[in-house]
């Protein structure tokens, strides 16, 4: 034998090995293990594995199987699970791995203690809290267990149901809390559905008038859940549902009267839409508690001539107003003159508030003769009979 061309391998604690001969699996090399070996006209493979990495590969299962099954006692651990179980592995009494029904697989044996657990599928497809506190727990560990995905985790929040449904058929409300359940032989699945009073907005609707104007109306309803199972077992959608018919509800108000009629009652969109609503929804587990238009946003064009017609009426309502003050005034004036035509002391009064008012304006004044000669001087008053 030439020495130098021997190679050695070794096989600590937590290794473990397969030595393959042109394509036969041979042996399996035990943990703390020296293996030497010259390679002239064979092929050699040598196989080192991490037992706490303990699943062994399909292919060379197979080949344990086949060729050393004496050694598969001594080094390997089989599960098998039946048509329409479940298995739970563990490994020191702490879930790592759900195996689908059906499997049959090999594990490496190691340090830690295994066993597995069946469940039977006939029995229903609910989990017990105590199974579904063990695939949480890993999840708090950041180590997730194989195979979790063959189980669908409900967590349903507070003021939210969840609608349970069995290969496309309701089974029953789930209130707030987690459950889980099996998705194999099935098809499973929740929906979760917010109780609380909810806003839907139904925005950038256009719709042409009875006079042919084109509108873009925004709606916004409030709404909530009467009865969620008749929801959906009436519809698949039912939020759809309800911005369809306030879609129609809509095109009803607005199509069916003109722009100035709108304009007119803007309450008669609301009534109309919040009727319509309320007899179309009747019997499907919702119902509207309010609703109203936001906006009405008219034509650029149309914009400008409502805005002409609104100038003018205002134009029109100034001119009214200001012709009705100058008939007042003049009305006035006038009734202040019959009475001073019979009243010299009156007139006399106002011939003196006159000049206190041009007083007023004037910053120097130059009296000559006295008061009463600047009285005689700007205004002559005659008696009545001279």
């Amino acid at each position: 034998m030439n020495i130098e061309k021997l190679v050695l391998h070794h096989f600590i604690h937590e290794q473990i090995g397969t030595l393959f001969i042109d394509n036969q699996l041979i042996q399996i090399i035990a943990p703390e293990s020296i293996v030497g070996y010259c390679q002239f006209k064979h092929t050699i493979v040598l196989g080192k594995f991490n037992l706490r990495d303990n699943r062994i590969d399909d292919r060379i299962a197979d080949a344990i199987e086949q060729r050393t099954q004496e050694q598969r006692a001594q080094f390997c651990l089989q599960m098998e699970v039946g048509a329409n179980q479940a298995g739970l592995r563990y490994e020191n009494d702490l879930l790592v791995e759900i195996l689908s029904p059906g499997t049959k697989r090999l594990y490496w044996k190691n340090s830690h203690k295994q066993h597995m657990v069946t469940v039977d599928l006939h029995q229903g497809y609910t989990l017990s809290d105590e199974m579904v506190q063990q695939l949480l727990q890993p999840k708090l560990r950041q180590k997730e267990v194989l195979g979790d995905n063959s189980v669908l985790i409900a967590q349903v929040p507070t003021y939210h149901v969840g609608v349970l449904k069995v290969n496309g058929k309701i089974e029953q409300l789930l209130t707030a809390g987690i459950t889980a359940y099996w998705r194999f032989n099935r098809e499973i699945s929740v929906d979760m559905v917010d109780t609380r009073l909810q806003a839907l907005d139904v925005a950038g609707q256009e719709i042409l008038t009875k006079d042919k104007v084109n509108l873009r109306v925004n709606l916004v309803a409030n709404w909530h859940y009467t009865d969620v199972l008749t929801a959906f077992e009436k519809t698949a959608q039912p939020v759809d549902l309800l911005y369809r018919e306030l879609q129609f509800g809509l095109r009803e108000a607005i199509g069916t009267r003109t722009l100035d009629e709108l304009l007119e009652n803007k309450n008669i969109i609301d009534e109309v839409v919040t009727k319509h609503i309320k007899a179309r929804l009747q019997g499907f587990g919702l119902q509207t508690v309010s609703l109203g238009v936001k906006d009405i946003i008219l034509p650029g064009d149309m914009k400008a001539i409502l805005s002409q017609v609104v100038e003018a009426e205002k134009a029109a309502q100034a001119n009214v107003i200001r012709r009705r003050e100058e008939t007042s005034a003049t009305r006035s004036l006038l009734n202040t003159a019959k009475v001073m035509e019979n009243n010299p002391v009156a007139l006399r009064l106002k011939e003196m508030e006159t000049l206190e008012r041009i007083a007023e304006r004037i910053d120097k004044i130059s009296v000559v003769g006295g008061l009463d000669q600047v009285l005689h001087g700007l205004v002559n008053i005659q008696p009545k009979n001279s």
